[in-house]
């Protein structure tokens, strides 16, 4: 059996949908590899037919985007190589850990579970969503200010807009807020993932050094966090913002990240 992983599967966070991957997809399937971007369910749709109606957003629930992922990854021949930005970091870190994934890379990743780090600039990012607890059960949408601060702070404001325009669609208040209390409920909430895991994949966890969203103290906690065996590290990218994947000179984080993915890939996964 032929060890190098031949799928990548990328996992979009919350705000976009798999549109946000559209460079990092044909860049590798230019070289050769099949390259899966799913959507969350109910967000098999275009970026504008949520904005018109983001009834899907409100519905949409962890556990519902993890099957889902599971059930996509479970039918593939051998184990992919799993690249998520900021939700979908988290995401990927949940999948590598129930078995998914011959190795995993979290961009700008959001915390799992016990990541209780908190700093200004993500609550300041998160607040149009926090400030409200009704918003619970809502999609919250961003201004462009609210985005170009908490996604493409380093961006010019043509570029801020012009992704703001092709990318953006509201999040889930009700995972957003889950999120949040996570860390004060009894039992394991919904991105709760083994730390002493030995048998999950090797994970990276990639950095902007700007980003406001999930800055990197939260991807170093994050990483610490991991207690087992199984190789973990973090690599910080300087001057780059949340929206990583599609900020000037992405193409440099995308090799990176599939690099060390594939040096990294275990041969046959662990599910």
């Amino acid at each position: 059996m032929n060890s190098k992983p031949d799928t990548i599967v990328l996992v979009h966070g919350f705000w976009v949908t798999p549109r946000s991957w559209e460079h990092w997809k044909a860049r590798y399937e230019s070289q050769g590899y099949r390259v899966l971007t799913p959507a969350y369910p109910g967000f098999e749709v275009e970026v504008e037919a949520l904005n018109a109606d983001p009834s899907p957003v409100e519905r949409v629930t962890v556990p519902q985007i993890i099957a889902h992922l599971e059930d996509l990854i479970a039918q593939l021949a051998t184990p992919p190589i799993l690249i998520g930005h900021s939700a979908g970091g988290a995401f990927t870190q949940v999948l590598l850990d129930h078995g998914y994934g011959a190795a995993g890379v979290a961009i700008n990743s959001a915390p799992t579970e016990g990541v209780t780090i908190v700093p200004l600039s993500q609550i300041r990012s998160t607040f149009p969503v926090l400030n409200n607890p009704a918003n619970r059960h809502r999609a919250i949408g961003l201004t462009h200010d609210q985005w170009h601060y908490a996604f493409t702070n380093t961006f010019d404001e043509a570029a801020s807009r012009a992704l703001y325009e092709r990318y953006h669609v509201p999040a889930s208040g009700a995972i957003l807020w889950g999120s949040v209390l996570a860390n004060f409920q009894p039992g394991h909430q919904d991105v709760w993932v083994d730390y002493h895991n030995d048998r999950r994949g090797p994970l990276l966890f990639i950095s902007g050094e700007k980003d406001h969203l999930m800055p990197p103290s939260i991807q170093r906690s994050n990483a610490r966090h991991y207690k087992s065996d199984t190789l973990t590290e973090v690599v910080e990218f300087p001057d780059r913002a949340h929206l990583l994947p599609a900020q000037q000179g992405w193409e440099e984080v995308a090799d990176y990240a599939l690099n060390w993915a594939v040096q990294h890939a275990t041969p046959t996964g662990v599910r």
